[in-house]
This record gives structure tokens, sequence and C-alpha cells, in this order.
């Protein structure tokens, strides 16, 4: 059901995970460094290799606001062998798109998770068989109690995919709980796009639930259909580069201000 969601939303020009996708069809780089490391600069902390600091694919300095994240990209630059392969550093890659995209318009990026609130992953239910009904609500209801305690928020549920109005004052009342800089925008933005949810990724975002627990709620519906009738090799790759940039966004939205 999720894939529904992402069709209906599509994708933002400043979406963090686009560049992962342009750069699948570029020839890949051979390395041409010895090591990676992170210097302390006035623009923050700067990825470096063999020293010499590290440029966005917008020539912008590759620097994080804070020295775990940057340790993290370079650690991916120092763990590729004989060629440079972007699908591997998912770090990387939701810094370059911060960096030269995100930043510039960190509003544009807000309204593009804020359009979920209006038809997100937890509102629609299966209306059979019961054991699926009863998995979406095992977890997808305590993260709407959740909101509905700490924020006010009370959204309304419907069967199947046709679209039900949410309340403006629930909707507003989870905006306004969306972070403001860049890098936690950009790295939510990831979460959300990934999970269909942008409520899954408020509630991460504000500690309600752990990443295996947002993971697993995005992907009710799925494990389901995988029990069921198995999952391909296709299926559990594009599963596992899905991890990858979630387990990625989850560490820098963990680490950077907010």
């Amino acid at each position: 059901m999720r894939e529904l969601f992402d069709e209906a939303h599509g994708h933002s020009p400043l979406d963090p995970r686009e560049a992962s996708r342009k750069s699948s069809t570029t020839p890949l780089r051979k390395r041409f460094y010895e090591s990676a490391g992170v210097a302390e600069t006035p623009e923050g902390f700067a990825v470096t290799l063999d020293g010499k600091q590290v440029r966005t694919p917008g020539k912008r300095m590759l620097a994080a606001p804070v020295r775990e994240v940057a340790e993290a990209i370079a650690a991916e630059w120092g763990a590729q062998v004989d060629v440079i392969d972007p699908m591997s550093m998912p770090v990387t890659r939701l810094a370059n798109s911060t960096i030269d995209g995100v930043a510039n318009d960190v509003a544009a990026v807000r309204d593009d998770i804020a359009k979920y609130f209006d038809t997100d992953l937890l509102f629609y239910r299966a209306s059979f068989p019961e054991e699926l009904i009863a998995r979406q609500a095992e977890h997808w209801d305590p993260v709407l109690r959740w909101l509905a305690d700490e924020l006010g928020a009370h959204f309304i549920l419907a069967e199947g995919v046709m679209h039900v109005k949410q309340p403006d004052k629930a909707v507003q009342a989870v905006r306004q709980a969306l972070p403001e800089t860049p890098w936690a925008v950009a790295a939510m933005h990831v979460v959300t796009t990934i999970t269909g949810s942008a409520l899954l990724a408020l509630a991460l975002y504000r500690k309600a639930l752990t990443p295996d627990q947002v993971w697993a709620a995005a992907h009710v519906d799925e494990d389901w259909n995988s029990q069921q009738w198995g999952a391909d090799d296709e299926v559990m790759q594009r599963w596992a580069q899905r991890r990858r940039d979630f387990d990625a966004a989850v560490k820098v939205l963990a680490a950077v201000p907010r």
C-alpha cells in the first residue's frame, strides 16, 4: 500500500534521495585517494581525502555540523575499494543533498513532508483479512494515540485508499512539530519518503518510537504479503537499499541540531 502513497506524493525537486537515483546511471569513478578524515573548520566538520577538503556535486564544502556525522561520511569514503560507489554511501548522499539542495530552501522541503499529513499511510486501513487489520492496529494505533495525547492531533481513519479530509487543527499541530534546521529536515524527509508516513517520521524525531519500531510499522503490509506469497530477490534488494538509506537518515537525525 505504501507504493500508492509514494505515487500520490511524487518526488520533490529537493528530495534528498534523488541524487542516489541519478547516480545509479553514472559510471563509477576509481578510488583516487589513500585515506579519508575529518577536519574542524569555521564551516563545520569537513570531510578530507588525503588531507584535502571534499566538495559536493554543487562545489560546496562537504562539511557536517557535528563531528559524528562527518566521521560517518569519512567512514563511507574510507570503505570504498577499487571504485567509488555512491549507492554504498547513504550518509554522503544525504549530506550532498542537504548542502546543495535542502539548505537553499528548507521551507519547501518542510512543505513536502507536510503534504503527507493529509494522506498519511497510517490513516488508510485494510478491510480484510482480520490478521492484517490487527497488525495494522497493533503498529499504527499507538502512534495515533501518542499524537492525540502529545500534540492534541486527532485524525480520521478510513478503509482502503479513498481520500479522507483530515481536520485542519490536527494537520497544523503536527506541522508545527516538524524540525526547522536543514540537516534535520533533510533526514526527516528521507524517513518520510521511505516509510510513506510523515507521522512515523515525526514519532521517530520526537523519540516516541525506535528506528526498528518505525521500520516495522512502515512495512506491515509488505511483511504480510511476503509471508503469504514470498519475496523475490529483487524485492529484497530494494528493501535492503531502502534500509541503508533509512539507517543513514536515522543516524543524521539523531546527531544534528534540531
